[in-house]
């Protein structure tokens, strides 16, 4: 099954190219599911349907949702979110403000992917298109299970061990609720099962991502930022959608001469960014699109002969080589200023930080095994150089 996340800075037209997407490969036979990602949902507009959490068929072979994340947490963590609205409760916050609060941050993208987990294990589709949130929601959306998984398992380990001891104590002496083992173990069955298989499933070779651009300069320099970060976890991009480009017969009119010299100057600029990846491009509509038929004929504009759930390029991330008796880790740096970077080794593992964000890296046995002799950027990648072999345990940086 195939996983498509389409991505891009806000108003860039990424809900139209994700819907586009899955009418265009409903029409061409596939089994499709598309779903909202972003608070704001605005798919339901754009297929002028009413939608909710649960798939509605919208087109045949097509379903779509919005998800709900105060639906999806009460279905799968009703006691961890009970807990917490009794707590707020317990400092005197209103219960409808508590109920809200208790919606912790980042809630909204893990809903979403449980509920896409969901939907992928039930094996009644064979494409799921998601229409994500800007850019800065989407990498919290796709880095949320490595940053979870490998961060927060020991510490709720700990807190369990500390609250089994003490809790019957601490029930007499604190007026506050303590959480009981059933919380405990609702958060753990979140943590090791829920965010493990949402783990897998985004680093699957069968999960891509699209970022969504238009001519314009800002657009274009934060979805390079956004391709580094997610090069950074290993998230493969393998498509640049060009989104809003007027018609060569539009820029034949002495008014739009201007428009398109600096159109043609920023598709340059998209393909040297974004090189190897391929560029669609979609054209500005007259009208805007919407309604399954509408968006299935945009999607074939867009896709031509290419099937929509194909894997359009061979992506841009990170790799390790081996060279004699030593080896490289190389990330692409596009749109990344070099000192906003932070590598440190510690033990097997690299820890690299890009604008607030860090990944654990964990090098393979060939290289695990050496020193980090040099640290450098070149050719728009980060370059980690491995080369005698490194002290036994420690931290280098």
């Amino acid at each position: 099954m195939r996983l498509l996340l389409y991505t891009g800075k806000g108003g860039v037209g990424k809900t139209t190219t994700a819907a586009a997407t899955a009418a265009c490969a409903a029409a061409r036979g596939e089994r499709v599911l598309v779903v909202s990602a972003d608070a704001a949902h605005s798919l339901g507009d754009v297929f002028e349907e009413r939608l909710g959490p649960v798939p509605k068929t919208v087109a045949p072979g097509l379903d779509a949702c919005e998800v709900d994340a105060r639906h999806v947490i009460e279905t799968h963590w009703g006691r961890v979110r009970a807990y917490l609205v009794d707590l707020l409760r317990h400092q005197g916050i209103d219960e409808i403000v508590a109920e809200e609060l208790a919606l912790l941050p980042g809630a909204d993208e893990l809903a979403t992917l449980v509920a896409v987990e969901a939907f992928a294990a039930s094996g009644r589709y064979d494409l799921i298109v998601i229409d994500c949130a800007p850019t800065g929601s989407t990498l919290r959306l796709v880095t949320l299970p490595e940053v979870a998984h490998g961060g927060m398992r020991w510490l709720l380990r700990l807190q369990r061990a500390a609250a089994h001891v003490a809790e019957p104590i601490a029930r007499g002496l604190v007026g506050v609720p303590l959480p009981k083992a059933d919380v405990f173990a609702e958060a753990e069955r979140l943590l090791f099962d829920t965010l493990g298989a949402l783990r897998e499933r985004l680093l699957s070779p069968a999960t891509s991502v699209r970022i969504v651009v238009t001519p314009e300069s800002m657009v274009i320099d934060e979805a390079r930022r956004a391709l580094t970060d997610l090069a950074l976890f290993e998230l493969g991009v393998d498509a640049v959608v060009l989104n809003r480009m007027l018609p060569a017969a539009a820029l034949e009119e002495a008014f739009f001469r201007d428009w398109g010299r600096v159109q043609n100057e920023r598709r340059d600029e998209v393909a040297s960014a974004f090189a190897p990846l391929p560029i669609l491009e979609a054209p500005l509509a007259e009208d805007e699109v919407r309604g399954a038929a509408a968006l299935a004929e945009h999607g074939a504009r867009l896709f031509g002969d290419r099937a929509p759930s194909a894997r359009l390029g061979g992506g841009i991330g990170l790799r390790f080589e081996r060279d004699g008796g030593g080896g490289w880790l190389r990330v692409p740096l596009v749109g990344r200023d070099a000192k906003s970077l932070d590598v440190t080794r510690v033990d097997d593992e690299l820890v690299i930080g890009v604008a607030g964000r860090r990944r654990r890296i964990t090098l393979p046995a060939g290289l695990a095994d050496l020193e980090v002799e040099r640290v450098a950027v070149e050719d728009a990648s980060l370059v980690v150089a491995f080369g005698a072999p490194a002290p036994s345990g420690g931290l280098a940086s």
